[in-house]
């Protein structure tokens, strides 16, 4: 089992920037791919970004690339989401997501293993 709890969201300008935070615990965090997806009011859990066990690959979606970074820090069983120019469009409930597989875990939200309960993110236009 793991367990992933995310955190960093909340109220911010178009423009602005947030850090989102997913701490994970239980079996070795270094085992898994980990990956954000968003889900908007009325719409579907889509994938944002993705990044692979050791952190060497990363994939992003096109909505995203260019101001979002996905880094994570297997010492502290961590995964981040940097979020930059940050639109209202971009406004959504994150939420981390573990795969244990080799490589990344996918775009495919069925795919994955484990999620956390979700962070609020809202930008303001």
């Amino acid at each position: 089992q793991v367990q992933l709890v995310e955190s960093g969201g909340g109220l911010v300008q178009a423009g602005g920037s947030l850090r989102l935070s997913c701490a994970a615990s239980g079996r070795t965090f270094s085992g898994y791919a980990m990956s954000w997806f968003r889900q908007a009011p009325g719409k579907e859990r889509e994938f944002v970004a993705a990044i692979s066990r050791s952190g060497g690959s990363t994939v992003y979606a096109d909505s995203v690339k260019g101001r979002f970074t996905i880094s994570r820090d297997n010492a502290k069983t961590t995964v981040y989401l940097q979020m930059n120019s940050l639109k209202p469009e971009d406004t959504a409930v994150y939420y981390c997501a573990a795969r244990q597989v080799a490589g990344w875990g996918g775009t495919r939200l069925y795919d994955y293993d484990y999620w956390g309960q979700g962070t609020q993110v809202t930008v303001s236009s």
